[in-house]
């Protein structure tokens, strides 16, 4: 490709709305263009290097047995309303009707799709297992896109479904599909962990994210400094520390009279452990969530962090939210001086850490009061008792109790165990061997092709621009003669570019007459993996400069047999 005819120009300047590194990188290189906020357009060296990622995912999707085919972008709303997962989804899914009024929704994924396509299909248990792909667009309502491709409202995405006959089998397939993801990061040269993770509205009982580390990804991830315990922060579980024990308690925490104490102008947790000399985990933390819309009344220790994921799923609701001071007045609590004690007629949840310590410091349930000593089980009960708290670096493991650790991934997969959800929802069955109907049992298997592009470069790059892995490239090779002026470097270039061609491999040409500066800077900023640099001295002593992206040091190679040279050095 001549850089002359390309597509799609190069800035000089970091736009301003860019965010972070690969939205900055992609835009800078000509390679997206963003038409409405989390929509864009995916220029040439953009959608070569998507393309090759597709290609690899669709030879491993093969050679695990996946059939590839195309289901539609719209929907019939009805079929989410079967599976009440439009209602999971809420806000998320775009909604149109057409000119008959019938509701239809852009397909932000394809379980109900793919169980109906299934369901008239699949007869007996010899037509199972089945596996069945797509690359496929899809839509969601984000809230705040941001991050360019990270997170945006139009986006490509391979989904796979599996179709087993019981757990045993589902199993084999989710691990089957485990290590074909594996190999799809691997052979885009991305460095990835395999983490457990929250399902969220796709449902399912069990599910697995991968993660590319990146400091300016937006996930968390704990893993174990010992053993292979790894999980998103949404998900993840562990074994908190005990709390201080207050109030004069002896060390084995005898729980003491409670007594009332004033905290004039104290509301946070900060300002009434600071004005009662005590440690923030001595206290009990109060915090009003509306859940459906109804409030809920949640209790956990002063020092840990509610975890709004996995209060969601223990309350099985579809919208939460932190509740409005209208809806905290109305359901009679007092904010910064709230706690369970005799609390009525308003839905209490706790966090085991509650339990952990004695004599801790909760509010009065009225203004400028707390109460010292106060206990659990003893002094107040909750309707739910579950761990809802962040976990934290520090906290120990539950698998062997080493510390926990924190670092930050970009979600590029996520693996489902759906079970029967769908198909007894939907009535997908199969006759098994002694002639009775059983539900399917299924798997999802989701990765974002656009996602992956940008967690790519967020891995890959420098200051001066990306560095594309070779085997997701846009082109191979970057060919880059300078001082084009003269006659005798402008005549080997194209001898040399027409030489590279037909022996295969990938090349970006830059014939454009710019200096020398302009072109070794756009070489950089768009990281093909080899460039390849001509130039009056280089024709004197019959070579060429050739530099690997990622590498400092720069190597002369004679022109004679160079194609082969190259060849060796990019693979």
């Amino acid at each position: 490709m001549r850089l002359s005819k390309l597509f799609g120009k190069t800035l000089r300047q970091t736009p301003a709305e860019a965010e972070n590194v690969s939205h900055q990188l992609l835009l800078k290189a000509g390679m997206i263009h963003q038409l409405a906020a989390g929509v864009y357009s995916y220029l040439p060296l953009a959608l070569r290097a998507l393309q090759k990622i597709e290609n690899i995912i669709r030879e491993e999707m093969d050679a695990v047995g996946g059939q590839e085919l195309q289901m539609p972008v719209l929907q019939p709303l009805e079929m989410w309303r079967e599976t009440e997962r439009d209602l999971a989804f809420g806000k998320g899914l775009f909604t149109l009707s057409d000119r008959r009024e019938r509701a239809l929704v852009l397909g932000p994924t394809h379980e109900e799709v793919i169980t109906e396509l299934v369901k008239r299909n699949v007869q007996s248990y010899r037509d199972l297992p089945l596996l069945l792909y797509q690359i496929q667009t899809k839509f969601r309502d984000e809230p705040r896109p941001r991050g360019g491709l990270m997170r945006v409202r139009e986006f490509g995405m391979k989904d796979l479904y599996s179709f087993d006959t019981d757990e045993e089998a589902l199993n084999i397939t989710y691990q089957k599909m485990i290590g074909a993801y594996k190999r799809i990061y691997e052979r885009c040269g991305l460095d990835s962990v395999v983490v457990e993770a929250d399902s969220g509205a796709i449902g399912g009982k069990e599910s697995h994210e991968f993660m590319v580390i990146a400091e300016s990804g937006e996930d968390v991830i704990l893993n174990c400094s010992k053993c292979d315990y790894a999980a998103n922060v949404e998900k993840a579980e562990s074994v908190k520390p005990r709390g201080g024990e207050g109030g004069g308690g002896s060390e084995k925490g005898e729980m003491l009279p409670m007594e009332e104490v004033a905290t004039p102008g104290k509301i946070t947790i900060k300002e009434v452990s600071s004005f009662l000399g005590i440690p923030e985990s001595q206290t009990l933390k109060a915090v009003f969530y509306a859940a459906d819309g109804e409030v809920v009344f949640v209790a956990i220790r002063g020092d840990l962090e509610v975890n709004e994921v996995k209060l969601k799923n223990a309350l099985g609701c579809h919208e939460l939210r932190l509740a409005q001071e209208e809806e905290v007045a109305k359901a009679g609590l007092v904010a910064g001086s709230a706690s369970p004690l005799g609390l009525s007629g308003v839905k209490q949840v706790g966090d085991p850490s509650i339990t952990l310590g004695a004599n801790l410091v909760a509010g009065a349930n009225k203004p400028d009061t707390h109460m010292r000593n106060v206990n659990y089980p003893r002094d107040f009960t909750v309707d739910l008792l579950v761990d809802i708290a962040t976990a934290q670096a520090g906290d120990g493991c539950l698998r062997c109790g080493a510390p926990l650790l924190t670092t930050r991934g970009i979600e590029v997969g996520h693996v489902f165990k759906l079970g029967s959800f769908f198909s007894e929802r939907m009535g997908a069955t199969f006759l098994n061997r002694d002639g009775v109907a059983r539900p399917i049992l299924m798997g999802c298997y989701g990765i974002g092709i656009g996602r992956l592009l940008a967690a790519a470069i967020e891995q890959y790059h420098d200051e001066n621009g990306i560095i594309w892995p070779t085997p997701i490239a846009p082109y191979q090779v970057h060919l880059c003669p300078l001082s084009t002026d003269n006659e005798e470097v402008a005549a080997r270039a194209e001898s040399l570019y027409a030489e590279l061609k037909r022996e295969g491999l990938e090349v970006l040409f830059d014939d454009r007459a710019e200096s020398p500066g302009v072109k070794l800077n756009d070489a950089d900023l768009l990281g093909m993996p080899l460039r390849v640099v001509l130039s009056p001295r280089t024709l004197k002593t019959g070579s060429v400069e050739v530099k690997m992206r990622g590498e400092k040091e720069v190597a002369l190679v004679p022109m004679k047999g160079v194609s082969g040279k190259l060849r060796a050095m990019l693979f």
